[in-house]
Formats: structure tokens, sequence, C-alpha cells
């Protein structure tokens, strides 16, 4: 059974940074692609950033670009999303996923249980 454990959540002021990370379990991790997720109050849940397993493709949401950045350890099976210029607008519930392939904005049948993110004006 595959598991993904996310930690790093937490209140920040705004233009400051957090860093997240995300443990998988149960099965190779580099086999999977790995994406963050983030699901403010009241919308739906989206896409922030992918990386692939094979080359280390990455995509990022327009919204984050030049702010967050995500890498993966498959010595540690973690992958990390280091988010920097936080704004207010950046306060949800963090998810990080897997699935098999490449990267993709759905498709995601593995999940973590989610690490609240907090940015304060």
């Amino acid at each position: 059974q595959v598991q993904l454990v996310e930690s790093g959540g937490g209140l920040v002021q705004a233009g400051g940074s957090l860093r997240l990370s995300c443990t998988v379990s149960g099965r190779t991790f580099s086999s999977f692609a790995m994406g963050w997720f983030r699901q403010a109050p009241g919308k739906e849940r989206e896409f922030v950033v992918g990386i692939s397993w094979g080359d280390g493709s990455i995509t990022y949401a327009d919204s984050v670009k030049g702010r967050f950045t995500i890498s993966r350890d498959n010595a540690k099976n973690t992958v990390y999303l280091q988010m920097n210029s936080l704004k207010s607008e950046d306060t949800a519930v963090y998810y990080c996923a897997a699935r098999f392939g490449g990267i993709s904005i759905k498709g995601y049948p593995y999940w973590g249980q989610g690490t609240q993110v907090t940015v304060s004006s």
C-alpha cells in the first residue's frame, strides 16, 4: 500500500518562506511522478507543480512560477516544495500526490493527508 505523508506547513507572514516535505512509502519512489496540489477554502483543488521520476522534468502553475521550487530525493523517497515570497493567496491545504507515468495535472491515484499553509498579510 502506497502512503504519502506531508510535513512542513504552518503560519508565515507574507513574503516569508516555508518548505514542505512529502515522504512516500510502500512502493518504489522512483517509479512515480510527483505533484503538489492545494485547496483554498471554498475553492477547488488546483495543481501547483509536478516533477517526473525519470528526467526530472518540472511543470509549474503560472501562479507560483519564480517563487516555488520542487525537488526530489529518490534516496530518501521524499519530494520537497520550497515556497518563497509567499502571498496571502497561497493560503491553502497543500497535498502531495503520486502517479505512474509522466507529469500531469490530473490522474494521481495516491494522495497525502494534506498540510495547512497559512500566510498572514
